[in-house]
């Protein structure tokens, strides 16, 4: 049983990461979300960092959150988080030069992402490495997929086209060259876009969720009310006895 308990936990604490979204939900890690996502592949790979820095450094602090000083937590973690962004910066610098010429200084500024020291804070801190792992990979997985689809969005708009490991996913593309979604203003639009239509799918769902449950209230009312014993099937019947009974 107490496997199965970890599990679902384990299985619940990834949902909620994921379903985060830290830039449209929690409006957090701006910075990149309006900087690098220029193109989809931008969005994947900063989100790989990310997923990277986030899970090493929620897993380090989860294992010495008993030993770190209060006094001095948050200059701890931010040591801590820095140690895997430098592993994340030489390894791109070597393996991936041209995407760590792309992304440039925002590899470095993962150290003062909100998301990674919010959620080392909020989360790392108070919970077991197996959890503190799990929330990390879903709220980086969030993270990363928010990236992915605004970068998408203006690139399609931008260029016609998604490209993807340098494979062109639409073919020749579509003739389409909006030159502002390759701005900044661009990422502000589609930021905007993609928020609201997340609101309004929320909304919608909340709305449908309180129907049906105002629907069953309803139902189980009728039905007790249709069977109960003060109902009219008990009056019939009481009276049909005493007449037979007479």
């Amino acid at each position: 049983m107490n496997e199965s308990t970890s599990n679902a936990t384990f299985v619940g604490v990834l949902r909620d990461g994921l379903r985060q979204a830290p830039p449209f939900r929690l409006l957090l890690g701006l910075c990149p979300a309006l900087a690098v996502t220029t193109a989809m592949e931008n969005g994947f790979w900063m989100g790989m960092a990310v997923i990277f820095v986030l899970a090493c450094s929620e897993l380090l602090i989860s294992l010495l959150r008993k030993v770190i000083p209060d006094r001095v937590r948050i200059p701890v973690y931010i040591v801590i988080v820095a140690t895997f962004v430098t592993v994340v910066d030489m390894v791109m610098k070597a393996y991936l030069p041209e995407m760590h010429a792309i992304l440039g200084i925002f590899i470095p500024l993962i150290v003062v992402n909100c998301v990674i020291l919010g959620r080392a804070e909020a989360f790392a801190s108070k919970h077991g490495p197996l959890l503190s792992v799990a929330d990390a990979v879903g709220v980086g997985a969030g993270f990363t997929v928010s990236l992915m689809a605004i970068g998408g969005v203006r690139e399609l708009l931008g260029t016609g086209n998604l490209k993807l490991f340098g494979f062109a996913l639409l073919g020749p593309g579509l003739p389409l060259e909006i030159v502002v979604m390759l701005l900044p203003a661009g990422a502000f639009f589609v930021i905007g876009f993609l928020m609201a239509g997340l609101a309004w799918m929320q909304n919608r769902q909340q709305e449908r969720a309180r129907r049906a449950q105002v629907g069953a209230f309803a139902g189980a009312g009728g039905a007790g009310a249709a069977g109960g014993p003060g109902g009219p099937g008990a009056t019939g019947g009481a009276g049909g006895g005493e007449e037979a009974a007479v």
